[in-house]
């Protein structure tokens, strides 16, 4: 049982890493820096398409990385 748990971890994790290096940042360059927060604050850029579904499947894979983790350490 743990084998198997730590297999998923392991698997989980490096999906999870390939997801968030696949997604495009939110503020490039300069004048990103210096307005990219008023822009996240108040909305105005939503994720559309191709950036939708690699922030959703980081939150999954993300989640599941912490169920796996507390139930190796419960084992």
């Amino acid at each position: 049982m743990h084998a198997l748990l730590m297999t998923l971890l392991v698997i989980v994790s490096l999906a999870l890493i390939v997801v968030v290096l696949l997604q495009s940042g939110k503020s490039a360059g300069l004048s990103g820096a210096i307005s990219g927060g008023a822009e996240q604050l108040f909305g105005k850029q939503k994720a559309r398409g191709l950036d939708l579904i690699l922030q959703r499947v980081t939150i999954i894979l993300s989640i599941l990385f912490f169920i796996l983790a507390l139930a190796i350490v419960k084992v």
